[in-house]
């Protein structure tokens, strides 16, 4: 079996201008999505370091691991220094472990989304903190809740008024106020 690294313990902060993006990245990230990791960063911090090679020739960290990070202390927290761990390999191998580190991030599974709704919900979280502080629009919202449970769900959620209109509507046309019939009929 191979002896495991722990670049992880070798953090050190580096000056943003020494760091590059790699040219190879596949992984794009959609703005709801750039707008929760720069939310996570606000609420958190930077909780994972950037993994980057450094190219001894060009004094230069190319980023391997963590482009989004690195986009959001440069673009939005302008940052002066970012957390880097390195990595000596290859280009070849760098490109592999790029892919691994974005294919092993997973996907949330809906049952255990759901569960977390509920939790929140319980907590007493209001739709409009969890989509916050969870990156979800508050349709998705509503369909986790429906998969846990509708009755605790859904017990202080407020209901559009439509269908008491509808029926209030509908009253009145019987009555004969929003009646468009003329005496011609």
């Amino acid at each position: 079996m191979n002896e495991i690294e722990f670049p992880v313990l070798n953090v050190k902060m580096v000056d943003i201008e020494k760091v590059e993006a790699n040219d190879y990245n596949p992984n794009k990230v959609a703005p709801p999505e750039m707008k929760l990791l720069k939310h996570s960063i606000e609420e958190d911090g930077y909780t994972q370091p950037i993994v980057a090679y450094y190219d001894k020739t060009r004094d230069m960290y190319t980023v391997v691991d963590g482009f989004h990070r690195y986009r959001c202390a440069k673009e939005y927290f302008h940052l002066k220094q970012v957390p880097i761990v390195t990595i000596n390999k290859d280009l070849e191998n760098r490109m592999a472990s790029t892919i691994r580190h974005n294919r092993a991030r997973g996907t949330h599974q809906i049952a255990d989304m759901s569960h977390i709704v509920l939790t929140l919900t319980e907590k007493g979280w209001t739709e409009k903190e969890i989509s916050k502080h969870l990156g979800m629009e508050l349709d998705e919202i509503v369909r986790l809740k429906q998969i846990t449970g509708l009755k605790e769900m859904f017990a202080n959620h407020v209901f559009s008024k439509s269908w008491e209109e509808f029926e209030e509507s509908r009253k009145a046309d019987k009555s004969g106020k929003n009646s468009t019939k003329t005496d011609d009929e």
